[in-house]
């Protein structure tokens, strides 16, 4: 028994650290190709777990060859553009200008019920209204509006608008970001002072404490959340 669960630690961490090299991608966002070699380097690493007669090098040295392939892959990838399109393909354009292209569908094996799923799931109900539905490399469909039916939007009516920036956080599970803390030139006295206006005394006591992009402090102690100005 110990054997099978130090073997599975082994090919766990092995299958964590390469998928995390092959690059971050949601599931829904890989391309084939990509999807092939994440489905082979599951079965590699299941095979040495399953049958402990096999030698474990039998799934680490697959599953590395599978890594190095696809880094390679991806680096071919991105010095050509001919190589590009023959492995991901190309998007395909399934309605312009509020008429489908019913040929289109057949190739990409697409039946109507589901252009027009699709086009619900984006807030359109009326073919009319739309410019270009596109089946994109991944998988995923974009539908582009008619120009007369895009949102408004704040730019268009010449509203100005500060811009939105990443919030800082200053503490999480009760240890201080004092890197954080540095960047927005504040000390940890002023950190407990705020954290105080909560009621909370020890900085140990706050689950997450974060100054937002409006120079609000937010501040979250178990169940408890509150924000100050």
């Amino acid at each position: 028994m110990f054997v099978v669960i130090v073997r599975t630690a082994i090919l766990y961490s092995l299958v964590v650290i390469v998928m995390r090299l092959m690059g971050k991608r949601q599931l829904g966002e890989l391309q084939p190709y990509e999807l092939v070699i994440t489905i082979m380097i599951s079965d590699l690493a299941s095979l040495p777990m399953q049958d402990t007669r096999l030698p474990l090098l039998l799934g680490i040295i697959p599953i590395i060859t599978m890594l190095i392939i696809q880094i390679f892959v991806s680096e071919i990838q991105l010095r050509s553009e001919k190589i590009r399109s023959i492995i991901d393909g190309k998007p395909s354009i399934l309605l312009r200008n509020g008429k489908i292209d019913t040929k289109a569908l057949r190739e990409q094996r697409i039946n109507i019920d589901d252009l027009m799923e699709e086009l619900r799931v984006n807030g359109y109900f009326n073919i009319d209204d739309i410019a270009y539905v596109i089946l994109e490399n991944n998988g995923q469909i974009s539908v582009i509006p008619k120009a007369n039916l895009s949102p408004v939007t704040r730019n268009d009516l010449n509203i100005s608008v500060p811009q939105d920036i990443l919030p800082t956080v200053l503490i999480v599970d009760g240890k201080i970001n004092k890197e954080n803390l540095k960047s927005i030139n504040k000390d940890i006295n002023w950190l407990i002072k705020n954290i105080n206006k909560f009621n909370i005394q020890n900085t140990e006591d706050v689950f997450i404490a974060l100054m937002d992009s409006h120079n609000k402090f937010f501040c979250q102690q178990k169940d408890t959340i509150r924000r100050k100005e």
